[in-house]
């Protein structure tokens, strides 16, 4: 919302909700046309091993660029003590049917933490001085906004893994199934987009907690709901990588030793790359461009394009020949814009009207409002 200006910001999520749910249902579609029952045998199939080389390379680095943990309080310990004592054992599972469970308390979580960032926008939003051009219908770096958004939808790398744990698994009923998934997604992306946004309007970070101070109970709360949630996903991400070096290295299969050690050596890294960094803003971004982007817009409609006999006037043809050149701008023009011009980054400092001295969030009286304009159009230079 911050970088594509609110109005279109919420016309770019129903897009790229939109594209996200054909792009995962064409995947299935391509797979079938093509015998395969994996994202890299279909890429192998229709574009040879260089394109298997390349989607490998995609979905292997996509759950490295991830550091969702940014845990203010002994985040160094409290990540690797999460991750021996949760993520590890939780990875290590053969069958990705046996994490549904873990996946759904997931969910329930994220709803939590969707109820307590609405009851803070209620409380907390009036009381945050709203910057000069918040409501601008749009702004220049919407490009970077559909990086963070392709981010947010991202889920082809294991949509084959999904599709087979499915009981007598379908294209008719995986289409079913990811329009329910796409729907429930989008509206909750919008609730904690426009409630976000609507608290802090141009002074949000990359990491919306960041925004919150860190005497409020209710986000600390918050905080580690969303610690548990991250420690719950990111098992599915670890299956994608290892299935990927399964193929590569080892033709598809892993022994009972080597399934230990390489799971051990991606959980690894993987954390050594979440305890260096603590800015998740161009995490997200670089994640969105470099591969969320073309593992939505790009691989899907060429694979489809490649494979399908269809009419050029087919409906999911003229789709495919618009999403690729869009992902492939949404790339390019992304990657760029992201390394010039970077999201805002605390650190995990706290903003400036966290602190007594700046302004009172229980007086709402005018002259404590203007006393937070003034203060917040002097401390603007830091979030630019």
């Amino acid at each position: 919302m911050k970088q594509a200006g609110f109005p279109l910001g919420i016309l770019l999520l129903f897009w790229v909700s939109y594209v996200t749910d054909f792009s995962l249902i064409l995947l299935i579609k391509g797979g079938a046309l093509s015998g395969t029952d994996t994202y890299q045998s279909l890429v192998n199939k229709t574009f040879g091993f260089p394109g298997y080389i390349l989607l490998s390379v995609l979905q292997f680095l996509y759950p490295f660029i991830v550091d969702p943990e940014n845990v203010f309080i002994g985040r160094h310990f409290i990540i690797g003590l999460s991750t021996v004592t949760f993520t590890l054992p939780l990875s290590l599972y053969r069958n990705i049917a046996k994490l549904g469970k873990v996946s759904l308390i997931s969910t329930g979580l994220t709803t939590l933490i969707l109820g307590i960032v609405m009851a803070k926008a209620i409380s907390l939003g009036p009381h945050i001085p709203k910057t000069e051009d918040a409501w601008v219908f749009a702004k220049p770096n919407a490009i970077q906004a559909v990086g963070v958004m392709s981010f947010a939808f991202i889920c082809h790398h294991n949509s084959f893994l999904v599709y087979s744990s499915l009981e007598e698994p379908t294209v008719a009923k995986w289409s079913r199934l990811i329009h329910m998934s796409i729907v429930i997604s989008v509206f909750i992306c919008i609730f904690f987009a426009t409630c976000g946004y609507l608290t802090f309007t141009g002074f949000t970070q990359g990491d919306l907690f960041e925004n919150y101070c860190r005497n409020d109970d209710l986000v600390t709360f918050g905080r580690f709901c969303y610690g548990v949630t991250v420690i719950l996903t990111y098992p599915m991400e670890c299956f994608v990588t290892r299935e990927v070096i399964a193929n590569v290295f080892f033709g598809g299969n892993l022994s009972s030793v080597f399934h230990i050690v390489v799971t051990v050596m991606v959980i690894t890294v993987a954390t050594l790359v979440s305890l260096l960094i603590d800015c998740l803003g161009i995490v997200l971004e670089l994640n969105g461009v470099l591969c969320a982007t073309p593992l939505i817009f790009i691989i899907p409609s060429a694979c489809y394009l490649k494979l399908s006999e269809e009419p050029r006037t087919h409906s999911d043809k003229i789709m495919s020949y618009v999403m690729l050149p869009i992902g492939a701008a949404v790339m390019v023009f992304g990657f760029v814009m992201a390394i010039t011009n970077p999201q805002d980054c605390t650190h995990g400092q706290e903003m400036f009207y966290c602190f007594p001295d700046n302004f009172s969030l229980t007086n709402t009286s005018e002259s404590h409002i203007q006393q937070t304009t003034q203060l917040s159009i002097l401390n603007i230079s830091i979030f630019q």
